[in-house]
């Protein structure tokens, strides 16, 4: 499944550190711009008390997690869109990406440069998306002239696209309006609306949704001292807390290099209750719209990703296409209800396992059980 999210944010803000942590893996962290030029991609394990207690009940010899994908994507700078900075190739690699994980620095430290000056967290977002928004102006420039054209000589394979068309062509000023305002807010809007209205419009960098994580310093992820880090306050007052997740990336990184003794032992010196690391993928991948469902055995627990209302069969053939092709029907149940059960003998006594056919759209936490025949 290609589904991915970047991390964005201006130079020095800790993006390649937070990454290093997501991922266990090791790219260049240096204080000085561009030291990442080429986006890297890695997968994390999407932590999941679940799959444990899954494990538990079939006695599974291991567990596999479900998976997310994250992008370090070099930082940016004011100009990118006329390429400062190789902006243009920066700009390109967060279009790939489904969901955009803004990293803005709100720790002071004299020794790591700011590239603006001063640390601003709220003045860098705005920053970084009036240069998305800049380069969106140019491609909505050029889409309108290629539906003009595409509708002037009417060349819709239906009916159907030909209105999808001339409806696209009227969202055009309100979406140019909004980007000349550099109303960040509007353009969102304006892509719920069309998604609600099931109108596939041009993908747009500013129209794709996106997550804040404040960047603190070690002392003040410590406990819940971030709460009183002006900074991160800041961002809170402007976006909400909801829509702002506080977490160290310094001590993230160092956390994930520690076994779990010595990861859990650090945690409990500092007073940190979880992993700021776990709050980032399970907001990403709800974000990304994705749900978990579960195949177990005692060979293994297997937790699957899946785009939340896809079907049946289409979740049969995330494990294996012949079983997509082949697809009869699914025995399903929830993990909820099993563990209120305690056994799936329990389960089928109480009616809730149950046999399911092509149109049932699967809900996350389901357990399937496959029947095909190819």
């Amino acid at each position: 499944m290609g589904i991915q999210a970047g991390l964005v944010g201006l130079p020095n803000v800790g993006k390649s550190t937070l990454f290093n942590a997501l991922t266990k893996s090791s790219i260049p962290a240096a204080n000085y711009p561009f030291c990442t030029v080429d986006p890297h991609v890695a997968i994390t394990y999407v932590p999941d008390p679940r799959l444990d207690d899954l494990a538990k009940v079939f006695k599974s010899e291991k567990k596999i997690p479900t998976m997310v994908k994250f992008v370090d994507i070099a930082g940016l700078v004011k100009g990118a869109a006329e390429g400062e900075g190789l902006g243009n190739q920066f700009l390109g690699t967060i279009m790939e990406v489904d969901l955009v994980l803004h990293v803005l620095r709100c720790f002071e430290d004299g020794e790591i440069t700011h590239v603006q000056g001063t640390v601003d967290p709220v003045n860098d977002f705005e920053i970084i998306c009036a240069e998305l928004m800049l380069k969106d102006l140019d491609s909505l420039n050029k889409r309108e002239e290629r539906l003009n054209s595409m509708i002037k000589k009417k060349q819709a394979a239906s009916p159907q696209q030909a209105k999808e068309w001339e409806t696209e062509k009227e969202y055009i000023p309100l979406l140019r309006d909004a980007l000349n305002k550099f109303d960040l807010a509007q353009v969102q809007a304006l892509f719920r609306k069309a998604k609600a209205e099931k109108l596939p419009l041009q993908p747009l960098l500013s129209g794709k949704n996106y997550l804040l994580i404040a960047n603190v310093s070690e002392d003040d992820y410590a406990g819940t001292n971030y709460e009183n880090n002006r900074h991160y306050q800041a961002l809170v007052a402007k976006f909400g807390k909801d829509n702002v997740i506080p977490v160290s990336a310094k001590i993230e990184s160092e956390l994930a290099q520690m076994d779990d003794a010595d990861a859990k032992e650090m945690m409990n010196d500092l007073g940190i209750t979880h992993k700021g690391l776990d709050d980032i993928i399970a907001r990403a991948y709800k974000e990304l719209g994705l749900i978990t469902f579960f195949t177990c055995g005692p060979k293994e627990a297997h937790a699957w990703s899946l785009r939340k209302d896809t079907k049946v069969p289409q979740a049969a053939g995330e494990i294996h296409s012949d079983l997509e092709r082949g697809f009869i029907c699914a025995e399903v149940y929830n993990h909820r209800d099993l563990m209120q059960a305690g056994s799936e003998q329990k389960l089928k006594e109480t009616g809730k396992m149950r046999t399911e056919g092509k149109e049932y759209i699967v809900q996350d936490g389901d357990l399937l059980n496959i029947r095909f025949n190819v």
